[in-house]
């Protein structure tokens, strides 16, 4: 499961606003921004959560797992030509 803190890096890094965002995952503005401002903890339902990271890797992200002393953290794909 992503964190907030990778979904507010992951729509910064895209250049969405927080309403582009909540819309493009079909959640309300002020969940997003209950979720976001949460930090590391888990706050979203399993279901928003996935509907805010299949919006974000539709956009162009990938998501990265904690790996040993390295946090989670989130990158931008290569565009497909």
């Amino acid at each position: 499961m992503i964190l907030p803190l990778q979904i507010r890096a992951a729509r910064v890094l895209l250049g969405l606003t927080q309403a582009q965002l909540a819309s493009r995952s079909g959640i309300g503005l002020a969940t997003l921004k209950r979720i976001e401002s949460a930090g590391t903890e888990l706050t979203g339902t399993a279901q928003t959560m996935s509907r805010i990271q299949k919006a974000l890797e539709t956009a162009g992200v990938t998501f990265i797992d904690e790996q040993g002393e390295q946090g989670p953290g989130v990158r931008l794909r290569k565009p497909v030509i």
